[in-house]
């Protein structure tokens, strides 16, 4: 019986770390700042203190009126270029989804924006672990690229993106050590 109890925690744990890579983070970008040119915001820095996964959702908030996100190759982002856009999006509020590694790079298309910083470059690294998932045959990942493109943006509100996304990548972490315990402990 303490056999089969403990298979099922050590399955119960592999769920619960396989759903931890699916949810993905929440990241809004510039923090409580948003997206904007106010207050000098250093999204170079702002990126760098994260690390940005597959899955993850970076949102974009911002005043509409004054502010767009536009992602962009690499060689228009170091220009500011914003002729030719991967994707535009304008919404205020826009939440994209990370679907592929590789840098990920967004800027704001408002006259002059760019130029005083406001961009930012997403950078999706692989992760070389054993317990990372590996892309199926039936949906393979898209190789990286330095411009790869991202779904378009949804309507979702999020008020408190990086406390949800760290909330519940903490709530798995515990649950899956109270697992680990209880399986050893049931085991001895």
């Amino acid at each position: 019986m303490k056999k089969a109890v403990a298979a099922l925690f050590m399955s119960m744990v592999v769920c619960l770390s396989l759903m931890e890579t699916v949810i993905g983070a929440l990241h809004k970008v510039g923090d409580s700042a948003g997206w904007t040119t106010i207050g000098n915001v250093d999204y170079k820095q702002w990126a760098a203190t994260k690390t940005f996964k597959l899955g993850d959702t970076i949102v974009f908030s911002y005043n509409k009126q004054f502010h767009n996100v536009m992602q962009v190759t690499h060689a228009d982002y170091r220009s500011c270029n914003v002729s030719a856009p991967i994707s535009t999006h304008s919404t205020g509020n826009d939440s994209i989804t990370i679907t592929n590694y590789g840098h990920h790079f967004y800027l704001c298309a408002v006259p002059g924006h760019c130029q005083a910083g406001q961009k930012v470059d997403i950078n999706v690294q692989r992760v070389s672990s054993t317990l990372a998932p590996t892309p199926s045959a039936a949906n393979p990942l898209p190789s990286p690229s330095m411009s790869s493109p991202s779904l378009p943006p949804t309507s979702t509100t999020v008020n408190t993106a990086n406390s949800v996304g760290k909330a519940a990548s903490s709530t798995l972490s515990l649950i899956k050590l109270g697992m680990v315990i209880a399986v050893f402990v049931l085991s001895v």
